[in-house]
């Protein structure tokens, strides 16, 4: 036994911790950030003020993760965001695809203590800082309750990634609250007058059936006046978690300092929701449900918003102005809610998408004023508007990771952030980054230290798109369909249907390509053709476009909706090869063309979007001259995902070893080999509450081997789920030649590779 006599008083347990770099918030954007540089050699500190990571994603809050491909509800194609988020989200498709956050919550935690390069300090907020100058920090100090422990973490470079911006407010960083005027950053759809209006916060609730009747009373701070919800005929006994957004408060209080009283509202509304749909007798379905789940914490929106060097605003987005200096990307649409939230009488939010995605600069991701402080997650350089768009988890989180890497840079040359805007350096980050996983609109990988680059590429076969024949499935055309397929400058293939026709009609078909080759908005129609068919089953309709085809790009084969017409479709599914409908997706949108405001500064457009699989399969066809696009050249055009063109090479359906060869006129020294693999980049990967259709994409190569010059098996790998791999070789192979055989994937679909690199 130990006894403690009394003393005056007694100090803390304190703790003195060094880094390279010190990350501070847990949420996706510091965990992505912190991941990414530990694995780029930094000593990382990892500090959150929670149990668990993932912030809004965690089963704290429960809100799935989106970006750019915004639930398949919008024009951005193959747009999901790549890097360390794509990691963790192809891991819980792969082990969670019920979407239990729970499960999701481990995944964070495993990836994060994986890395020997990152101390993880949860349930620790940093309350103070000291600074070595006007404009540099040199320590945080946090705070741990569990363990009651003050910690001093020192590093020449800082992430704030916190939400709120704790290190940047207390070390004077220049931050912006609110809306801005529309004249500051010639933002057409900002108020007229700068205004104090936020987004709000929201807490979710889960229910569950039981099996026998449950009876629920009410806390005395529930809600009782359902009615001062203006939308509470929304509410039923179906939807629950985040399906419940809209349960948002606070646009109008300090979402900051009021964050107590902002979670007390809401739950005082979940609670008020909740005695309504068990006690009001209008949902008699709800008698054996119990109330599983009440958010602790609420989900917060928005706060803080700090100044870069740039700051990314309306125009950025809708214009998708070029960026020198991009390193991410965002897509999700301008999403602004009513600052009185959920006691509004206006609809909960109004989402405005661009046609395609937009850059984000590096230069929005570091403080204008503080030269060692890195801004990460909902509180970099945006503008209100703009923010709208840029708040979403994935984007931040993709942002992030740039953000990681740029540390490691910064570290090892002995550089401040703002200095890796020099052209050069800024070209080694976007290296390094593609190489990495993340995609940059417009960026493609170049990489002179590449072996593969300078090899001879041959590949056992190519497949070529002649045909997608038909299966046993038909899709009356009650809606505009479409195939969207790549093709190349010259005229436009002819393209055969084949469909029933019920009673004689018209056949409308139209060509169409977005205003932008690397958009997949089709909002320019190169030809219309009317074919006058008889009624009949089975009838194979050809389309002969008299139009050529500009640039590289995606055309739109669109088939105007007729209810005595029926497509066959095609059991075939083909990386880069979809099929779209001309409808809308009632989360993120409200009809099937947006027609925003008149001087909005928006754009008018119809959405074309595909269905989730185990639907959206494609129009069965035929092309003629056939498609020749997914040869073995694409591996080394510096793209791993479909943009303008598919940018993979595909092995023959026909090929039963699908192999590729490259080859050296001499032979070269190999340490490691990487592989750019199809995890089908337009899935969203929604990570709770929508269960994904399988664990592994279908178009995903599952294993593979590499042999040298000999035929010696060098490396490989087994039950791959990813977009990447990387083989580190116990020692540098020296050969002139390197074959790689593929195992095509299971479901039918061809042998898919984006990239070969060897180092």
């Amino acid at each position: 036994m130990i006894v403690h006599p009394p003393v005056a008083s007694r100090a803390l347990v304190r703790k003195h911790l060094a880094a390279d770099l010190v990350v501070v918030g847990g949420g996706l954007a510091g965990t992505c950030c912190a991941i990414t540089a530990a694995r780029a050699g930094l000593a990382v500190i990892l500090v959150q003020d929670r149990p668990v990571l993932g912030g809004n994603a965690s089963s704290e809050v429960r809100l799935w993760v989106l970006g750019a491909t915004s639930h398949l509800g919008n024009n951005n194609r193959w747009a999901r965001e790549g890097g360390v988020i794509d990691e963790l989200l192809l891991e819980n498709q792969y082990r969670n695809p019920e979407g239990n956050p729970l499960i999701w919550d481990t995944i964070l935690l495993e990836k994060t203590v994986a890395e020997k390069n990152l101390t993880l300090l949860l349930n620790t907020a940093v309350h103070d800082l000291d600074k070595s100058g006007p404009d540099a920090i040199r320590a945080v100090r946090a705070f741990n309750a569990q363990n009651s422990t003050a910690y001093e973490l020192a590093a020449p470079l800082f992430v704030d990634a916190s939400g709120d911006g704790i290190v940047g407010f207390l070390a004077g960083a220049a931050f912006r609250i609110g809306a801005e005027a529309a004249a500051e950053f010639d933002e057409a759809f900002a108020p007229a007058v700068a205004a104090p209006e936020l987004l709000g916060h929201s807490i979710y609730f889960y229910s569950k059936d039981t099996g026998r009747p449950v009876k629920f009373t009410a806390p005395s701070y529930a809600l009782r006046d359902i009615t001062q919800v203006p939308r509470y005929r929304d509410f039923n006994a179906a939807d629950y978690g985040c399906r419940l957004w809209w349960i948002e408060y606070g646009g109008l209080r300090d979402t900051v300092h009021e964050t107590e009283e902002i979670k007390w509202e809401l739950w005082k509304v979940a609670y008020g929701v909740w005695n309504y749909i068990k006690n009001s007798g209008k949902f008699p379905e709800a008698a054996n449900l119990t109330l599983e789940w009440v958010g602790t914490i609420p989900g917060k929106r928005e706060s803080r918003r700090f100044e870069g060097d740039w700051m990314v605003s309306q125009r950025d987005l809708i214009e998708q102005r070029p960026q020198p200096d991009a390193v991410s990307y965002g897509g999700w649409s301008i999403d602004l809610h009513p600052p009185a939230g959920v006691y509004s009488e206006k609809p909960g939010c109004q989402q405005w998408h661009a046609k395609g995605v937009f850059p984000i600069p590096y230069r929005s991701l570091y403080s204008r004023n503080l030269s060692n402080l890195f801004l990460a997650g909902r509180i970099t350089s945006a503008t209100h508007i703009a923010f709208g768009s840029t708040r979403v988890m994935a984007t931040c989180a993709h942002s992030a990771q740039a953000v990681g890497l740029a540390a490691a840079l910064c570290r090892r040359d002995g550089l401040a952030p703002r200095d890796l805007v020099e052209p050069a350096r800024m070209a080694e980050l976007q290296r390094r980054l593609i190489r990495a996983g993340q995609y940059i609109p417009g960026v493609a990988l170049c990489d002179p230290a590449d072996l593969a680059a300078r090899a001879a590429v041959t590949a056992s076969s190519a497949y070529q798109l002649h045909e997608l024949p038909a299966g046993p499935d038909r899709l009356p055309l009650v809606d505009a369909w479409a195939m969207l397929l790549p093709v190349a400058p010259g005229p436009m293939p002819a393209v055969t249907v084949t469909l029933d026709v019920a009673a004689a009609t018209e056949l409308v078909a139209e060509l169409r390509v977005s205003s932008k080759p690397g958009n997949h908005t089709p909002d320019v129609t190169l030809a219309l053709v009317r074919v006058p068919l008889a009624a009949g089953p089975a009838q194979a309709v050809v389309l002969r476009f008299p139009s050529a085809i500009d640039v590289p790009r995606y055309a739109f084969v669109c088939l105007a909706a007729n209810p005595a017409l029926t497509a066959h479709l095609s059991d075939q599914r083909l990386t880069g090869v979809l099929s779209v409908t001309q409808k809308f997706n009632r989360a993120v949108a409200k009809s099937p063309r947006q027609e925003p405001p008149p001087g909005s500064g928006i754009e008018s457009f119809e959405f074309w979007i595909p269905q989730r699989r185990p639907g959206g399969k494609n129009l069965a066809l035929r092309v003629d001259p056939p498609l020749a696009l997914f040869g073995p050249e694409n591996l080394r055009n510096g793209f791993s995902r479909p943009t303008c063109q598919p940018n993979v090479w595909l092995a023959a359906l026909s090929d039963p070893a699908p192999t590729l060869t490259l080859t050296w006129p001499e032979p070269v020294a190999v340490a490691r080999l990487e592989f750019d693999f199809d995890s089908d980049f337009d899935h969203p990967l929604e990570t709770v509450l929508m269960l994904n259709p399988e664990t592994v994409a279908p178009f995903c190569v599952p294993a593979l081997r590499v042999l040298d010059d000999t035929g010696r098996l060098i490396a490989e790998i087994r039950e791959q789920h990813l977009s990447q791999a990387q083989l580190v070789l116990p020692a540098p192979v020296r050969t002139r030649r390197l074959t790689v055989q593929v195992t095509p994937p299971a479901g039918g679909a061809p042998a898919a590779l984006f990239r070969v690199s060897a180092y």
